[in-house]
């Protein structure tokens, strides 16, 4: 699969793993990890950006416990439409933004964001465009915080290749996060191994 290709997937897709799917699942233990992240290194009236948002369920978590200054960039058309339909505080609130992360983030300026962080995004991104990981940093001014699959669940990450396919449709690109981000310069703070997901929690130096 080419990066077009998986852009193009996610840009269309319906059913399971979209925008209405996980807004019918609503927040989850990563919401609640973000949120305890968010307590003790963010601060509140932090800046924050959610690559991949989907329909907005972790930014609903987020906005809840008081975080007003939200922006969300997700590829699927759909997500906004969804978010309005089960999250309409969080779309009255926030600013959100249709289109892949590798044509968005180029257009912010340095440090436009106190926090960015990804659920489940980043290792969907095409080994073409990694460099949009730089892009990352660039446009954090304080914290980057990655919510991965790093093999934890019990049929992802295990098999030792580059990459595996979820239910035989979309790949997933196995990275090592900590390297990813340190090699860019950025300090690894904490490291929370889930059911699913690991959660790290980096600081722009």
């Amino acid at each position: 699969m080419d990066a077009d290709d998986n852009h193009r997937g996610w840009a269309e897709r319906s059913g399971d793993f979209s925008p209405e799917y996980y807004a019918q699942i609503g927040p989850n233990e990563v919401s609640e990890t973000l949120a305890t992240v968010f307590e003790h290194y963010a601060a509140e009236d932090a800046s924050i950006l959610e690559l991949g948002c989907s329909s907005g369920r972790h930014l609903a978590h987020l906005h809840d416990r008081g975080y007003e200054d939200i922006t969300g960039i997700d590829i699927n058309d759909d997500s906004f439409e969804v978010m309005a339909e089960y999250f309409p505080e969080l779309v009255d609130t926030g600013t959100f933004l249709t289109g892949a992360i590798e044509d968005l983030l180029p257009d912010f300026p340095d440090d436009k964001f106190d926090v960015v962080y990804s659920v489940e995004t980043l290792q969907h991104v095409h080994p073409d465009d990694t460099w949009v990981f730089e892009e990352i940093a660039r446009v954090s001014s304080d914290l980057v915080i990655t919510a991965e699959n790093e093999g934890n669940g019990p049929t992802r990450g295990r098999s030792g290749s580059e990459v595996s396919y979820v239910n035989d449709d979309f790949p997933l690109y196995h990275r090592n996060w900590k390297d990813e981000f340190s090699d860019l310069g950025l300090a690894q703070l904490l490291c929370e191994p889930g059911k699913r997901d690991t959660v790290r929690v980096f600081r722009v130096l």
